[in-house]
């Protein structure tokens, strides 16, 4: 991501307070007024048509679609004349990233493989939060290598990736074909655009609102309208050296950044704690989330880099050494904004809702301080 390291910081900071207050609010006598909000509806409309949503499904389905926006365009840019451009380079993140998927779901797996509707939730633990764990990467200001955050990065940028096909594949409803043929006859327009060098940016966005509207009533996730788009964006740089990607990018990093992923966890990380007991993430769904992230997400990153590097030969960038690399996979464990997000597809039942976010607000704690002590003893 390139944010400056006040911003990472500060995106952060935003997405513990708000996941605090959210915390705090549903644990108050205040809890039925943010139950209220979160239920509101709110509606957009043109006539007589329109579209009516409670604040919690906009906030999931628009502001969210807004988010991966954001992660077309980064994964685009790194395909183009980033990380991902270059295979050799590519092999050490890849492969961490593939195994810190595989693992935390083989996780979830062992504990809840007797249960078939805890097992809709699989996918939780594979994800990992960008913003969260760069931030917290950002808090260490020069006592980790600089080829760590890249390193961070691209493996979180190729688990958004993962995220992305696996919410395509197995997290959509009932499809509508004639919605769906619609949101691709957008995409195919998008694309079109791209083809033909146009380089207006309003143009894309435009198009791309009617893609998630139709995306939204075809029954795959809306969200996945915002990856198309980003991917649509031209990459092509003018006489100046700025492309329209690049722009886009960098004009939505700060909203994304310090607004969007704050009001998500705000919206999402509220569950009443009432009778939570340490019994409490012995629950299947949260000791397998809890499990996926905190012990499968550095398993799976160094044994992903094992293989990399001792199989494969590629090489540890810089002045890393594996002990970085252990210590990025327990970053990688904050799977926060991401993980909450698909278990929030995963589940309909309150109560296991609920599991989902016990379980990762603890993963995510634990992933914090682990991957901060780790990295505190590789720097010296």
């Amino acid at each position: 991501m390139k944010l400056t390291l006040s911003s990472e910081v500060i995106g952060g900071l935003l997405l513990i307070f708000a996941a605090l207050a959210a915390i705090a609010l549903d644990n108050s006598a205040l809890a039925p007024y943010y139950d209220a909000l979160l239920n509101t509806s709110g509606t957009i409309a043109v006539g007589e048509y329109g579209l009516s949503k409670p604040i919690l499904l906009w906030i999931n389905e628009g502001l969210m679609a807004v988010f991966f926006l954001l992660v077309g365009l980064e994964i685009k840019r790194e395909v183009v004349s980033g990380e991902l451009s270059d295979m050799r380079s590519l092999a050490l993140p890849g492969l961490a990233a593939v195994g810190g998927m595989v693992v935390p779901a083989l996780l979830f797996w062992m504990v809840n493989a007797d249960s078939p509707q805890a097992m809709a939730g699989w996918a939780v633990p594979t994800a990992t939060d960008i913003a969260f764990a760069i931030g917290i990467l950002a808090m260490m200001g020069n006592r980790v290598p600089p080829e760590l955050k890249l390193f961070l990065l691209t493996l979180a940028i190729l688990d958004d990736l993962g995220a992305v096909v696996i919410i395509a594949a197995f997290y959509t409803a009932d499809l509508s074909v004639m919605s769906l043929s619609l949101g691709l006859a957008g995409v195919v327009a998008l694309f079109v655009l791209n083809r033909f060098g146009v380089r207006n940016t309003s143009a894309y966005l435009f198009i791309g609102a009617l893609v998630w509207l139709a995306v939204l009533k075809s029954g795959v996730h809306a969200t996945l309208a915002g990856v198309a788009v980003g991917l649509a964006i031209p990459a092509t740089k003018d006489d100046e050296g700025h492309s329209p990607l690049e722009d886009l990018e960098h004009n939505l990093h700060t909203p994304v950044s310090l607004m969007i992923l704050p009001i998500f966890a705000f919206a999402n990380a509220g569950v009443s704690l009432a009778g939570v007991s340490l019994s409490s993430l012995m629950e299947p769904v949260s000791l397998g989330i809890l499990a996926g992230l905190a012990l499968g997400k550095p398993l799976g990153v160094a044994a992903g880099a094992f293989v990399a590097i001792y199989l494969l030969r590629a090489k540890i960038p810089g002045k890393l050494n594996f002990a970085h690399l252990w210590g990025a996979g327990h970053l990688a464990g904050i799977g926060f904004t991401m993980s909450l997000f698909i278990g929030s597809l995963a589940y309909s039942a309150p109560t296991m809702q609920a599991d989902v976010r016990i379980g990762v607000l603890a993963a995510s704690l634990i992933s914090v301080f682990a991957g901060w002590l780790v990295l505190r003893h590789a720097s010296r």
